[in-house]
């Protein structure tokens, strides 16, 4: 089988792609098919995408983005199956994707882990956002053979236009985000040491496009650091330079991502309850769960299915629901090693490289 990844950034970038499909590469490679990655924005172009300014520039990684995929257009035939990764192009009506499933009736698998058929652009390219033809993702689904979506709210709105739609969640490679002891140095099944010196840190990993949400959060921990010492740390590629006491900033680096989460003590991952949250697919909680920490989620979407309620975390659906549990948290050390011990093991048994790896393949057959 020869299958073609329509993404759109480069292989390797983002984490949309890294976890929803790129790690299952080596299995396609096990199973003897042959795969090739074809991206619209090229490197530079996609350093680029979310920077102030830089108009020209973004234009002309635009226009290149569409010569490639012109280009594509005329060398399909010999791919048996094309899997596309939300779009196939950023801007304008699905154009391509009339062409792959009309004129030359190819085998189309779509997969999108966002609500992306509600506006939702960065202030960044607000002008590309008017150029958006969000409509397109309900097409998209009729035209293809099949529909993989990151959770039951994202099935729910593609099983309007598709027969063959598969929940599959985004998952994490549990043989590499490991918990590991302080130092970093030595990898454990779950070890974290056990100090009465040691500063707590409470942490939250995400891009400048989700800050927004950590935010509203900033006055119940100026509280908390006023009745507890702990450290709060940001993971994240932009610094929100937050007011807060003892307040650390690590620049995200997919070299060092796994080492950086695991300074942290406590996750969280807060969320408005809305209809672009409720699409989003609880990466953070999954990444918390695997390094073996509890974690603290507003209970939207699919972060109640993620997270179980006082077993491997809390549900937060007020201020002091998430000042009460992360003081019950940095107070009481044996509850943190239960709460992260087992949501290491759900991690494990529903969202990990191996837990999915079945479900993954069976859309290619």
């Amino acid at each position: 089988m020869n299958i073609l990844f329509l993404t759109p950034y480069p292989n390797g970038s983002a984490p949309s792609q890294r976890f929803r499909f790129e790690l299952f590469f080596g299995e396609l490679a096990s199973e003897g098919w042959n795969y090739q990655v074809e991206s619209f924005w090229d490197e530079k172009s996609w350093r680029r995408l979310y920077e102030g300014g830089s108009t020209w520039k973004k234009i002309v990684g635009l226009v290149k983005g569409f010569a490639r995929r012109k280009w594509l257009m005329l060398h399909l035939r010999t791919y048996d199956v094309i899997f596309i990764h939300r779009e196939v192009a950023p801007i304008g009506p699905p154009i391509f994707e009339w062409f792959m499933a009309k004129v030359l009736k190819k085998k189309i698998i779509y997969d999108f882990d966002d609500a992306i058929w509600l506006p939702n652009t960065s202030d960044q390219n607000s002008i590309v956002g008017r150029l958006k033809w969000h409509n397109k993702v309900s097409a998209i689904c009729r035209w293809s053979w099949k529909v993989s979506v990151g959770n039951v709210y994202l099935a729910n709105f593609a099983r309007k236009h598709s027969s063959e739609v598969s929940v599959l969640p985004t998952v994490v490679d549990t043989d590499i985000h490991l918990p590991c002891t302080k130092n970093l140095e030595k990898k454990a099944i779950y070890q974290r040491p056990i100090t009465n010196n040691h500063l707590l840190t409470i942490g939250w990993t995400g891009s400048h496009s989700t800050l927004k949400y950590l935010k509203p959060l900033i006055p119940v921990l100026q509280t908390l650091a006023e009745q507890f010492d702990f450290t709060f740390a940001v993971i994240a590629d932009r610094d929100p330079k937050l007011p807060l006491k003892n307040y650390r900033f690590i620049r995200w680096s997919k070299e060092t991502e796994v080492a950086d989460l695991n300074q942290l003590d406590i996750g969280l991952m807060p969320l408005a309850d809305d209809q672009w949250s409720r699409g989003k697919c609880g990466f953070k909680a999954i990444q918390y769960g695997a390094i073996g920490i509890p974690a603290l989620v507003s209970p939207v979407g699919v972060n109640a299915e993620i997270v179980e309620d006082g077993e491997t975390g809390y549900h937060c659906h007020t201020d002091q629901d998430w000042e009460n549990s992360i003081l019950k948290l940095l107070k009481d050390e044996p509850l943190r090693i239960r709460l992260g011990k087992a949501g290491r093991e759900r991690i494990t048994q529903y969202y990990s490289v191996a837990a999915m790896k079945y479900r993954f393949l069976t859309l290619f057959q």
